[in-house]
């Protein structure tokens, strides 16, 4: 029987088969969400060496983010987390202060730092590397960051949201950013471990 001269049901019923059979073998396809750091559940702590006696750890405790991720592609389009750089804590008054003051972090000239995510490259059990650039007293340079995603899931009280689970660290050399006080003399450390674990809510 030649298409033609097939009834009007047989065709309309072939055609719904043939894109149903299409649809069925495209690719699914990906969909990006923009996720926003929880400020409850972010926490951003340094650790930097003291005279070589012992290390010094402290906190950084305001800071905000968000990013744009595809969980079933595992992409990550775009990120960008801003710290108050005045918002530094050691336990510590008078260092504090100094740390904040222009032989650090000169927090009143660059009252932000400033990290945006470039690529993330992630292995079979979600752990991996996020590449980025960091501005910090007015430089910028590239980082990359060893990080782990914990847990996708929705949250099992308060907000019951789908909430992602991030831990992140990496080390700076300061001095690339134009932070050398007390490098040269052994008294601080020019490496600064950082580390990060943050909670992030998708939208």
């Amino acid at each position: 029987m030649r298409a033609e001269t097939r009834p009007a049901a047989l065709r309309t019923l072939i055609g719904s088969g043939a894109l149903a059979a299409a649809l069925a073998a495209s690719p699914v396809l990906a969909e990006p969400h923009t996720y926003r750091i929880d400020p409850d559940h972010f926490a951003i702590a340094f650790q930097v060496d003291h005279v070589g006696y012992a290390n010094v750890i402290g906190l950084f405790l305001k800071a905000s983010g968000s990013f744009v991720y595809d969980e079933d592609a595992r992409t990550l389009s775009s990120g960008r987390v801003v710290v108050v750089a005045d918002s530094v804590f050691s336990n510590h008054g008078a260092r504090d202060r100094h740390v904040r003051d222009s032989d650090f972090l000169d927090a009143k000239r660059f009252p932000e730092i400033v990290f945006e995510a470039t690529a993330l490259e992630l292995g079979a059990d979600n752990t991996g590397k996020l590449a980025g650039k960091l501005t910090l007293l007015g430089q910028t340079h590239p980082v990359t960051l060893d990080v782990s995603l914990n847990k996708a899931a929705a949250y099992p009280f308060g907000h019951r949201k789908h909430t992602l689970g991030i831990s992140a660290s990496t080390t700076l050399q300061r001095s690339q950013w134009g932070m050398n006080y007390g490098v040269d003399r052994g008294m601080v450390g020019d490496a600064v471990a950082l580390s990060f674990e943050l909670e992030a809510i998708r939208d």
